[in-house]
């Protein structure tokens, strides 16, 4: 054994757990938009110690999946229409390019992975497991992202997953969307493992364009 190894648990552990929990739930909609988030509660049901909830918090605010008010605490924004327009623009701007590189970069291993990752969608879709369809969704796009061949554009979409997985969590709620949407990612996987760089683009652009719109109609039932 490495004598210089330190083996111990660290009370990070516990802070990230304790931001993965809570941004899945927000994701989720176990806390919907406008609602408040009670400290007391959310100590009480995750187990942990208030200082260690709001450093979650205080990150989860970075990520603009929180908002706190002075004097009234931390809330889960209603994000705008314009907002999530801004969101669904960059990803335009990222993902079509990520996809078009990836097809001409890809590893055959990676593509298995690639394959591994849209079964998993299909299975969540088959199972109209919410939670999963979001997680599941968020991997096809990292791998995409891993395997682009640019690591800062990689980087600029990580910083905004949350925010699109939020996203991708209203849309998701349609009925019959994600059975859309895993038909959408099955043309980008097959463009990708062809190799066609063409055809990846033009298939990434109709699934933001389709998902753009799921999420327009799921907003405006919701408010």
């Amino acid at each position: 054994m490495n004598p210089g190894l330190d083996l111990r648990i660290t009370p990070r552990t516990v802070q990230q757990q304790t931001i993965e929990k809570l941004r899945l739930a927000i994701i989720a909609g176990v806390f919907p938009p406008g609602s408040r988030l009670v400290e007391s509660q959310l100590c009480a049901q995750l187990g942990v110690s208030r200082p260690s909830l709001r450093e979650a918090l205080r990150s989860l605010q970075a990520e603009r999946l929180i908002e706190i008010i002075p004097n009234r605490g931390p809330f889960v924004p209603k994000l705008s229409w314009e907002e999530a327009t801004e969101i669904y623009d960059v990803r335009e701007l990222l993902e079509v390019v990520a996809v078009g590189r990836c097809a001409t970069r890809i590893t055959p291993e990676q593509v298995k992975e690639l394959e591994r990752a849209l079964k998993a969608f299909e299975r969540a879709q088959k199972s109209r497991d919410s939670l999963e369809l979001v997680t599941t969704a968020a991997e096809f796009y990292a791998i995409i992202l891993a395997n682009c061949g640019n690591a800062i554009l990689e980087e600029v979409h990580r910083g905004l997953v949350a925010r699109i997985s939020f996203f991708r969590g209203r849309s998701m709620s349609l009925e019959g969307r994600a059975g859309d949407s895993l038909q959408e990612m099955r043309d980008i996987y097959d463009a990708i493992a062809a190799g066609d760089e063409k055809r990846a683009r033009e298939a990434a652009q109709r699934h933001l364009d389709q998902a753009k719109a799921a999420a327009k109609h799921a907003m405006e039932d919701e408010s």
